[in-house]
């Protein structure tokens, strides 16, 4: 019996391998572990033999029995990848074709218009000397409220809706603000730089609120910083980004991380600003918050307060698309409507 387990050992290890499909695998396995099977086949015979006998090929048997599972268990898996391998292979489309080579299946289609407007603003930005920075989405405690004098029992905590982990020390950014924090950790006065992303905050979505936006956050810290500077840059983007002057309005705002803080509207370009849902049917629309950076903020940055000084501003840039490209439901950018993005120019 022991020159017949041999022998089947060889058999199986022989013929495992040439298996390609999931339906001849539960054949081979029913074939050789099944209740009619060439093991079983074997071990039928041990009803007579000796007790020395039963021992060594009840052993010889049972070790072959695990290898047959596992060697089972392999080739399934390959079989499950070369299947995988083959289906990639018919479906593989390759991305990279130009647009004057035309492909069956496939039709070009444009940016979205967040990130033509994103790239333009920050080609502006680059030519006022600008950097352009990033951070991570997922933020702590610190960096997203503590930092920007925002401390746990502060009222501004239950103006941002925030997705907390389980940890309650992890959250999704409810702004862009934080890169300013880490821009600060990262960089030694006089600087200037923004940073854009996307930001989440857990609250009821309609015609100009999403829970996942776009925001692009800018700073510029250095010697004897004024508002004047901050209205400077602003005019400039707008005027830039618009291609045509529009009009603004400055108004105080409470902003924690900023001293004194200020709401920069522009006037509805929906409605020209007689009033529609994208304005609330105010005329206007809140785009800019800004403000002089508060010393607590640039004490958290590791920045003297007595020695530097500087600007802040966050801007909003899902609504300065709807403004640019006259989209009326902030919900049309997070659709996932390919017949919308298909509307807009390559950049």
């Amino acid at each position: 019996m022991l020159q017949k387990l041999e022998e089947l050992k060889k058999e199986f290890r022989e013929s495992v391998e040439g298996l390609t499909d999931k339906n001849s695998l539960a054949k081979f396995k029913s074939d050789y572990l099944g209740k009619k099977g060439k093991l079983n086949d074997i071990l039928k015979g041990m009803r007579s033999a000796t007790t020395d006998v039963k021992k060594s090929v009840g052993a010889a048997a049972n070790e072959f029995k695990q290898e047959i599972q596992e060697s089972l268990v392999k080739q399934l898996a390959k079989i499950e990848i070369d299947e995988i391998n083959s289906q990639l292979k018919k479906s593989w489309q390759d991305v990279t074709l130009t647009d004057d080579v035309q492909v069956k299946g496939l039709q070009a289609s444009g940016y979205h218009p967040v990130t033509l407007i994103q790239r333009e603003i920050e080609d502006i930005f680059i030519s006022m000397g600008f950097d352009i920075l990033d951070g991570p989405h997922i933020e702590d405690d610190f960096h997203n409220f503590e930092a920007l004098n925002i401390p746990a029992t502060h009222p501004a905590r239950d103006m941002q809706d925030t997705f907390w982990f389980t940890d309650m020390a992890h959250l999704l950014r409810t702004h862009t603000s934080c890169i300013q924090v880490r821009g600060m950790e990262a960089h030694e006065p006089p600087f200037k730089f923004v940073g854009p992303g996307k930001v989440f905050r857990c609250e009821a979505t309609d015609a100009s609120h999403e829970m996942a936006f776009h925001q692009l956050e800018g700073m510029m810290v250095g010697k004897d910083i004024s508002v004047a500077n901050l209205i400077y840059f602003m005019k400039t983007l707008l005027s830039e980004i618009f291609r045509k002057d529009v009009n603004v309005r400055l108004r105080p705002g409470f902003f924690p991380f900023v001293e004194p803080g200020f709401e920069l509207d522009i006037e509805c370009l929906i409605c020209g600003g007689t009033g529609c849902k994208v304005c609330k049917q105010s005329g206007w629309v809140e785009l800019l918050p800004c403000g002089m950076v508060h010393p607590n903020v640039l004490r958290a940055g590791g920045i003297d307060p007595e020695q530097w000084n500087g600007f802040a501003f966050g801007l909003g840039l899902d609504r300065l698309v709807m403004m640019r490209y006259h989209i009326d439901d902030i919900r049309h950018l997070h659709s996932g409507d390919l017949r919308f993005v298909e509307q807009f120019k390559a950049y």
